[in-house]
C-alpha cells in the first residue's frame, strides 16, 4: 500500500469520527414538555418557549383557518377582533427529516373513478406549501415537529393590510412575540393555538396613532385552528342563484370539475349551510338529529346581550316553518370558552374607535360547503349610532328626564342586526328587494320606518320589524329541508323556488343593488334593489320621507341632546336627521334608466326582463329634482344659531358636516352635501348610458338628453330665487355645472353621454350670454364665473378642472 493510500484512509476515518450518528442522538422533545392530547397534540417547552405539534395524521386532509383574536381597533384599517381568515384544506406531508404543511387546491378537480384522470388535474394546478418543519422526534403515533415559528409569523397579512392603508411598513419582531398559552388548547376534533405577535416599523399614516399606544409597535393576537374534517353523511347542495344564498365564490369556494360531461358547465359551486337532519325525514315536523346552537359573547353588556339573543332566536321560526322542532337555539357562550374555538357558533361583540360594518362569516369545508363554525362580528358602536338617530328624530329631552323611546328604538335595530348577521352564517345572502315586499326579510338593510301620527308627532313605534320575514322562511325551506328518500330533492327545490316567486316575493343580490366597491361600482339599475329604503314605490316613499324630514327639522331643538351636553353636539344629531333621505334618493334613481329582471333560467317560471316605463322615470326625475330645491335644503336661522363651534375636547370629526368657514358651523356646506348626493346620483355616466341604450330599443323611453333638459329647467333655467334661498339655488347650479363638466371630460363614459353633457354646457354658455349683465350683483357674479368656467373648459378641459362638491359625512351603515 502506498503512503498516499494510507494517508487518505486515515483522513477518511478521522472525518467519519467512528460510528455513524443515530436518530436518537439529535435534539428531541424536552423531557419536561407539557402535553395536551387532542386532534393535533400540543407540547409546550416552558424553558425554551417552544411549541411542538404531535402529528399522527400524516397525509390526512384537515381544515386550517387563521384568524385575528385581538385586533387593531380601527374600522378604516379593518383588522378587527375575531376576524376570520380563509378556510383551507391542508395536510402534513413527511419527506425524510422534514414535514411540509401543504394547502391542497380543491378549486380544480375531476370527480371521476379514473385515478389517472384525477391525477392529471391534480398535477396541472399548483398547490401551496404554507410552511416547512423539522422533525424533532419520531414516535409510534407519528412525528413531533417544532411549530413555534409557524405560529409567530404574519399569518393574517397584517403588514400587507397596514401598507395598503398607507399606515407604514411593518414586520414581525420575534423578540416581542410569543405563544399565548391561555388560548392554546387541544380538543378531540380541533386544536387551537394563539400567539402574541408584535409588528414593528415606522408609522406613516394618521390612524394607528389613534388606536395604538405606540404606533411603532403594534401587538395583536393571531389564532390558528386545525379542524378535523366532518364525519361523512353531509349531502352537498348545488348553489342556485335564485334561492338567496351567498355566492360561495366570494369566499374562494367552488371548483371546476374537469370530469364533467362535455357541454356541461365546468364551474361547480355548492351552497354553504350547516348540517341539519330530521330524526324522521318522513314526518311533517320532527326534532333535529343535532340542533344548530349559537353562542353570544359574554362581553356584550345588557340590555344589548338579550337583544342579540332575541334577534338571533328568530331563526328558529324559519326552521319550524320548514318542519323542524327546536332545531335552532341561542345561548350564552360558556364561561372561559374561546370565541374562536371551532366547536362554537359565536356572535361576538367587537369594539372599534369608529363605527363600521358587522359581518357574518364562518369556517367552511371547502370540499362540500358545509359550515363547521358560524362566526358573527357585531360592532359595538352600531347601537350608539341607532340611539343618535332616535335622538334626532324624537327630540326627546323636553323635561330633563331620559325617556325610554331612544333605547327601545336602538335595541329593536340590534335585534334585527343580530338576526341579519346570523342569517349570513346560515349561508343566506342579502336580499335588497325585501323592503319592497312589506319587509319580507331580515337580510335587507332596513331604514327605520318613521311616520307622522294623527297629532303631527314623529312616530317610531314600527321603525324596525320584529321577527323574520316570509322570504327568510322560503330560503331556509330551500336550503335546509330534509327530504325523504323517495322524494326527488332537486325537483322539490325547483318547486320551492317557483312557488316563492309565485307568492310575489322578489330577490335582488348585492352586485345588482350597490353602487360601492363591493359591486365594483356597477351602479344599481334594478328598481327593487336598494339599500336602506322602504316601501314598494320608491318615488312615493321619497316624497313621504321628505315630509317626515321636514317635520323632524321643524322640531329640531336643544331637546335633541341631554341637559349638560355641549350645544355643539347638536350637529352630531343633526347630520343623520338632515340627510335621512340620502338612501331613498338612490332608491328612486334606480328607476331612471332602470330595468326589472330576475335570475331566471330557461324553463322556470320566474319573470323576465322589462324596462321601467317613461312615466315612472319622469316621476322619479321630478321627485329627485325636488330634493335640491331651496325649500328642501334650507335650515332655519334659529337652528343654525343654536350650534356653536366645537369646545375643547369635542373637536371636529368626519361624522360632522364639512365646512368652508373654518370651525364655524356652515349651513351652506350642509346643503351642498345633500344637493351633491342627488346631483351625482342623477348624472351618473352609467345611468346615462343605460338611458341611451334603452331608448334605442324602445324610442318611447327617455334618453339622457331628456334627463339633462329636466335638470337644467329645474336648476339653471328656473326663475332666480330671491332672499336667503338665492344662495342655495346658486349652490345647486354650481354643482350641476361641475358635474356636467366632469361628465364631458370623463374618458370612461360612453361617447354619446360625453357629447350630450358637452352640448348641454354649450347651450348653457349661450344662455349665460344674455345674463352676464344682470342687475343683481350676486347673480351677475354667479353667471360670469360660470361662463368663465365653461369657456376655459372648452379651450382646454385640463387647464381648469371643475371643482368637487364637499364630501358628505359617512353614511352606511346607518344603524
Amino acid at each position: 500500500m502506498s503512503r498516499l493510500t494510507i494517508l487518505l484512509s486515515l483522513l477518511i476515518v478521522a472525518a467519519c469520527g467512528g460510528e455513524p450518528a443515530k436518530p436518537g442522538d439529535k435534539p428531541g422533545l424536552p423531557a419536561d414538555a407539557a402535553q395536551q392530547e387532542g386532534f393535533v397534540d400540543l407540547y409546550w417547552d416552558d424553558a425554551g418557549g417552544r411549541l411542538y405539534l404531535g402529528i399522527a395524521a400524516i397525509d390526512e386532509p384537515m381544515i386550517y383557518v387563521g384568524s385575528l383574536a385581538r385586533g387593531v381597533g380601527s374600522n378604516d384599517i379593518g383588522l378587527d377582533r375575531g376576524q376570520l381568515g380563509r378556510s383551507r384544506l391542508v395536510r402534513f406531508e413527511r419527506t425524510g427529516p422534514r414535514v411540509l404543511l401543504v394547502a391542497d387546491n380543491p378549486n380544480y378537480a375531476a370527480h371521476s373513478d379514473n385515478a389517472a384522470e384525477r391525477r392529471a388535474v391534480e398535477e396541472s394546478f399548483a398547490r401551496s406549501v404554507l410552511w416547512g418543519f423539522d422533525v424533532i422526534e419520531d414516535s409510534d403515533n407519528g412525528v413531533v415537529i417544532d411549530a413555534t415559528d409557524f405560529f409567530l409569523r404574519d399569518s393574517h397579512g397584517i403588514a400587507t393590510t397596514l401598507r395598503a392603508a398607507n399606515e407604514g411598513e411593518y414586520q414581525v419582531d420575534n423578540s416581542r412575540s410569543s405563544i399565548y398559552l391561555p388560548r392554546t388548547k387541544a380538543f378531540p376534533d380541533n386544536t387551537e393555538i394563539e400567539a402574541t405577535v408584535t409588528f414593528t416599523g415606522t408609522p406613516a399614516g394618521q390612524i394607528l396613532s389613534t388606536v395604538v399606544p405606540d404606533p411603532s409597535a403594534i401587538t395583536v393576537h393571531l389564532h390558528h385552528s386545525f379542524v378535523r374534517l366532518p364525519e361523512p353523511g353531509y349531502q352537498p347542495l348545488r348553489f342556485d342563484p335564485r334561492a338567496g344564498y351567498i355566492d360561495p365564490q366570494w369566499f374562494g369556494l367552488g371548483h371546476r370539475d374537469y370530469a364533467s360531461e362535455i357541454g356541461e358547465p365546468l364551474q361547480q359551486t355548492l351552497a354553504m349551510r350547516h348540517r341539519l337532519e330530521k330524526q324522521d325525514p318522513t314526518a311533517s315536523s320532527s326534532p333535529a338529529v343535532e340542533p344548530i346552537v349559537y353562542y353570544v359573547d359574554r362581553g356584550a353588556p345588557e340590555p344589548v346581550r338579550q337583544a342579540l339573543i332575541d334577534g338571533a332566536s328568530w331563526w328558529n321560526d324559519a326552521f319550524t316553518a320548514a318542519g323542524y322542532e327546536n332545531a335552532f337555539r341561542v345561548e350564552l357562550l360558556p364561561d372561559g370558552a374561546d370565541p374562536l374555538d371551532a366547536r362554537y357558533n359565536v356572535i361576538q361583540w367587537v369594539h372599534r374607535s369608529t363605527r363600521g360594518w358587522s359581518y357574518g362569516s364562518g369556517v367552511v369545508d371547502p370540499r362540500t360547503g358545509e359550515i363547521i363554525k358560524g362566526h358573527v362580528t357585531l360592532g359595538s358602536l352600531r347601537i350608539r349610532q341607532d340611539y343618535l338617530l332616535a335622538e334626532g328624530l324624537l327630540a326627546p329631552y323636553t323635561d330633563g328626564d331620559i325617556p325610554p323611546a331612544p333605547l327601545a328604538f336602538a335595541l329593536a335595530r340590534i335585534r334585527q342586526l343580530s338576526a341579519h348577521e346570523v342569517g349570513h352564517t346560515l349561508g343566506i345572502g342579502h336580499n335588497f328587494a325585501a323592503s319592497t315586499d312589506d319587509r319580507a326579510s331580515v337580510m335587507d338593510y332596513p331604514h327605520p320606518l318613521v311616520t307622522i301620527d294623527d297629532a303631527g308627532n314623529i312616530d317610531v313605534s314600527d321603525a324596525y320589524d320584529d321577527g323574520i320575514g316570509k322570504w327568510d322562511e322560503r330560503a331556509i325551506l330551500w336550503g335546509y329541508q330534509d327530504f325523504p328518500d323517495d322524494v326527488d330533492a332537486a325537483a322539490a327545490r325547483e318547486q320551492i323556488i317557483n312557488e316563492t316567486y309565485a307568492m310575489g316575493l322578489d330577490f335582488v343580490d348585492d352586485v345588482h343593488s350597490r353602487s360601492d366597491a363591493f359591486a365594483k361600482f356597477a351602479g344599481p339599475a334594478h328598481p327593487l334593489g336598494s339599500l336602506w329604503d322602504n316601501g314598494n314605490d320608491a318615488v312615493a316613499e321619497l316624497g313621504r320621507l321628505m315630509r317626515v324630514r321636514e317635520r323632524v327639522l321643524a322640531q329640531f331643538s336643544e331637546a335633541t341632546i341631554r341637559t349638560g351636553r355641549p350645544l355643539a353636539m347638536l350637529e352630531d344629531v343633526l347630520v343623520p336627521a338632515y340627510l335621512m333621505h340620502r338612501y331613498q334618493i338612490e332608491a328612486a334613481a334606480t328607476l331612471i334608466g332602470g330595468q326589472y329582471f330576475s335570475y331566471a333560467r330557461r324553463g322556470d317560471e320566474l319573470p323576465r326582463q322589462r324596462y321601467v316605463t317613461a312615466a315612472r322615470q319622469d316621476a322619479a326625475i321630478g321627485a329627485l329634482l325636488a330634493t335640491v330645491q331651496p325649500a328642501a335644503l334650507r335650515l332655519r336661522p334659529e337652528l343654525v344659531n343654536l350650534i356653536p363651534p366645537r369646545p375643547p375636547g369635542q373637536g371636529a370629526s368626519r361624522e360632522l358636516f364639512p365646512r368652508h368657514t373654518g370651525y364655524v358651523f356652515d349651513p351652506l356646506a350642509a346643503a351642498e352635501t345633500a344637493a351633491g348626493l342627488t346631483i351625482n346620483t342623477l348624472l351618473d355616466h352609467r345611468r346615462a348610458a343605460r338611458m341611451n341604450n334603452a331608448q334605442r330599443i324602445d324610442p318611447a323611453l327617455p334618453g339622457f338628453d331628456h334627463l339633462l333638459q329636466q335638470t337644467m329647467v329645474a336648476t339653471w333655467y328656473a326663475s332666480p330665487a330671491q332672499g336667503a334661498d338665492a344662495e342655495l339655488a346658486r349652490l345647486v347650479n354650481s354643482l350641476v355645472l361641475q358635474r356636467l363638466l366632469q361628465l364631458a371630460g370623463n374618458a370612461e363614459a360612453q361617447s354619446q353621454v360625453r357629447a350630450l353633457a358637452f352640448d348641454s354646457v354649450v347651450e348653457l354658455d349661450e344662455w349665460l350670454r344674455e345674463r352676464i349683465d344682470d342687475d343683481d350683483p350676486e347673480w351677475r357674479a354667479h353667471y360670469r364665473f360660470a361662463q368663465d368656467l365653461v369657456r376655459r373648459f372648452a379651450m382646454d378641459s385640463g387647464a381648469m378642472p371643475p371643482g368637487q362638491p364637499v364630501a358628505p359625512p359617512p353614511g352606511s351603515p346607518i344603524g
